[in-house]
């Protein structure tokens, strides 16, 4: 079983800005989306402070995010790296197979990305997932460089929404219907 410890939270401010345009979403009818939690068993607590500083996690967790997109069931897990590349060591294999069993049954899967290097946030298509993923079981990548990363993706701010990824989805599911990525 793994543990929790302070580096537990590493993704909360990438988490914290999605949270933030799902409720927008939300509040303007445009999308539901839920955060899964990830269920953990607290071993040390601060009373002082009332909060967890040592837990086990219970079980594997699947992905960040599920929900609905007007009409379209969506799932996706939030990633950030230090890096100029996604190293395919921090997606694990119990995502990876439920976001492929999720896209076998007509949802759209896929990943945002974070990185903190050049400060650019991404969507990242299940298909380039698979492909980074596949070639890595066969001995080759690793990781995913940023040179993979479609300019065309790339999560912008808009108004109020700090992290408006529904407008890269728009472009992929455009581009998908064109037939192409």
């Amino acid at each position: 079983m793994g543990y929790w410890h302070t580096r537990g939270l590493r993704g909360s401010v990438l988490e914290d800005l999605i949270n933030q345009s799902n409720h927008y979403y939300m509040a303007h009818g445009l999308a539901v989306m839920q955060k899964i939690p990830t269920a953990i068993t607290p071993v040390e607590l601060d009373q002082q402070k009332g909060v967890i500083k040592l837990a086990y996690f219970d079980a594997k967790s699947t992905v960040d995010y599920v929900g609905n997109v007007q009409g379209i069931p969506v799932c996706f897990d939030a990633k950030e790296t230090n890096l100029k590349n996604l190293p395919l060591y921090n997606i694990h294999e119990h995502q990876v197979a439920f976001m492929d069993a999720f896209q076998k049954q007509d949802g759209l899967t896929f990943l945002i990305v974070y990185f903190k290097q050049t400060d650019q946030y991404f969507l990242l298509p299940f298909e380039v997932l698979m492909h980074y993923w596949n070639g890595a079981k066969k001995g080759g990548r690793k990781s995913i460089p940023l040179s993979a990363f479609d300019p065309q993706y790339l999560i912008h701010s808009e108004g109020s929404i700090q992290l408006h990824y529904l407008e890269a989805l728009n472009r992929y599911l455009v581009n998908l219907n064109k037939g192409g990525q």
